[in-house]
């Protein structure tokens, strides 16, 4: 109870000095060398009047004053609690976001290597598939070779003959003489005969 009238003694000290002190300046009324007791005696009313209108304002508005202070007092607690529990409620938001974001860096980490080995694997397949296409184009081309080598080469021997008979051909027309082609003739009809 002391510390509330302390308080408000602290509060309207400021107060009192500052009319005590405009008083004074108004009681002098501007007369040089009046009767110095004269206005000691309407400064004591003067000041008597002011702490009569106090007293009754502190009477009348102490209590609307005191009820509005507890009230502010009450509302800025309750703030105070509201912006506790709202610092509670954002730092398990930041909580929670900040886990999810570790957790979601982690998977991507996890994704990136992924498809990192995977890249190598399918590196892997298509240099073996390109291997495995490159002996397969060697071998079809070894064998189209072969077959072209044979087909020119078979060919060639036809080829080979048929000079072979043309030049047998133009042989015996230059060395057979008209006597030899009859006994060749004659010859081939006797052993036919012989066979039949």
């Amino acid at each position: 109870m002391k510390d509330k009238y302390i308080g408000l003694i602290k509060t309207l000290l400021p107060v009192f000095l500052t009319l005590l002190a405009s008083a004074a300046l108004a009681s002098s009324g501007g007369e040089s060398g009046g009767d110095a007791a004269g206005q000691w005696k309407d400064f004591g009313w003067r000041m008597l009047n002011t702490v009569i209108l106090l007293a009754i304002l502190y009477k009348l508005m102490w209590a609307k004053m005191k009820g509005f202070l507890v009230e502010r007092r009450e509302a800025i607690k309750g703030q105070m609690d509201q912006a506790e529990v709202a610092k509670a409620e954002a730092e398990d938001k930041f909580k929670e976001y900040s886990d999810r974001l570790d957790k979601a860096t982690g998977e991507i980490a996890g994704i990136a290597e992924m498809i990192k080995a995977q890249g190598v694997a399918e590196r892997e397949k298509i240099i073996e598939s390109a291997k495995n296409s490159s002996e397969k184009m060697k071998e079809d081309a070894k064998a189209r070779m072969e077959q072209e080598y044979n087909k020119a080469s078979k060919k060639l021997r036809i080829e080979a003959a048929e000079l072979s008979v043309l030049m047998a051909e133009d042989i015996l027309k230059k060395s057979v003489k008209p006597q030899d082609h009859e006994n060749m003739v004659k010859d081939f009809l006797e052993r036919m005969v012989k066979q039949n």
